[in-house]
């Protein structure tokens, strides 16, 4: 007998929360769906950041009850939190007494003598595209914390100044500090250690500058930035050919470049400009991803190419480099973006996909 949404709703009013009530009553289950071979997907959507980051009990005693339920065969379950919790004021004083940094972001970069590396990061990739909208920012974050759930040191850099979205996906966007108005202290989230320009603005604030103060605001990022000892930092680029790509690829030993692009034609025709940027600047191009590759319909199980299928992996085959991943298009990705939980951190088909990427890059030694 299949599986009743009733009857995974029933077990789910037994698990009773610290405050009262239960994980039904107090209307806290998202993205219910059931396959027809039994298995069980949701999402806890806790009240803010901060109740979710107490509620992990909750979420295992949540599988467990749903396990029970007879014809269940598997459970993949996320917890996030509502995305219009209050913020942190973006002026107000840093834990530990420590005043927000006085520096100018955005300023005009300071002479260098070639590249110049970080202090404490052993490798350095790019994650680029050719042009937006493929996910590339996801699949910066989520590829981040797989690699931090690999037992690396991992550092995230939102390079994307223009359009800086790691503080949410992330689920932390307070003001980092600054012990002596010149240094900045990192922010940290599921492991990993991250910064990005957007932690500096008011959400929703633009960035109006021109190309010398973009790569002035890129310096400041990768050498003021107290990034501690790192096996590897993702730096999140803009989408196209732009000045912060030059600057990073010219000014940093970068060990290589990810290239992100849905299967589309459109997009690949962008993302073969990226790996053309990457060649002519010498940086190697250590792969392609085909990211929103399938999508598996949660209610009858048809498999739908809605951005095409296979153009990333034929391009990649063209230019001789390694297809990284074929990342699938599924509701708990854009969740865990939009409510600072990447879907990477929880278990299910899109983590171990990520995983996957991270176990791939790990043991070829790129991070």
């Amino acid at each position: 007998m299949p599986v009743e949404k009733g009857e995974i709703q029933t077990a789910l009013t037994k698990v009773g929360l610290a405050d009262g009530g239960d994980l039904v009553s107090r209307d806290m289950i998202r993205a219910l769906q059931i396959g027809d071979s039994g298995e069980v997907k949701f999402v806890i959507e806790a009240p803010d950041a901060a109740a979710a980051s107490r509620m992990e009990p909750i979420l295992e005693a949540a599988k467990a009850a749903v396990l029970a339920v007879e014809g269940v065969t598997s459970v993949s379950a996320l917890l996030t939190a509502h995305s219009n919790a209050p913020s942190t004021p973006r002026q107000a004083p840093a834990p530990g007494g420590q005043q927000p940094p006085s520096l100018k972001v955005g300023r005009h970069p300071t002479p260098q003598a070639g590249p110049q590396a970080v202090p404490g990061v052993k490798r350095i990739i790019a994650v680029g595209s050719g042009k937006g909208g493929v996910g590339k920012s996801t699949v910066s974050a989520n590829l981040a914390v797989a690699l931090a759930r690999q037992g690396r040191k991992v550092g995230l850099l939102d390079a994307d100044i223009y359009g800086p979205s790691q503080p949410r996906m992330m689920g932390n966007a307070k003001r980092p500090a600054s012990p002596d108005g010149e240094k900045i202290l990192p922010l940290t989230a599921h492991g990993v250690t991250f910064m990005s320009i957007g932690l500096m603005l008011e959400e929703g604030q633009a960035v109006i500058w021109r190309g010398p103060m973009l790569m002035g605001a890129l310096q400041q990022m990768m050498t003021q930035v107290e990034w501690g000892e790192l096996d590897v930092l993702i730096v999140d680029l803009p989408p196209g050919t732009g000045d912060v790509q030059l600057t990073l690829c010219q000014r940093y030993p970068i060990t290589g470049a990810v290239v992100v692009s849905t299967p589309q034609d459109v997009a690949l025709i962008d993302a073969r400009k990226a790996i053309d940027m990457f060649g002519k600047l010498k940086t190697p191009v250590l792969g392609l991803i085909e990211n929103m590759t399938t999508y598996i319909c949660p209610n009858c199980g048809h498999e739908a190419h809605l951005f095409g299928h296979g153009g990333v992996a034929a391009e990649a085959k063209n230019l001789g480099v390694p297809l990284l991943a074929q990342l699938p298009l599924e509701l708990e990705t854009r969740l865990g973006g939009d409510s600072g939980v990447p879907v990477a951190a929880g278990e299910g088909a899109a983590a171990e996909a990520y995983a996957a990427l991270a176990r791939g890059l790990v043991e070829g030694g790129m991070g």
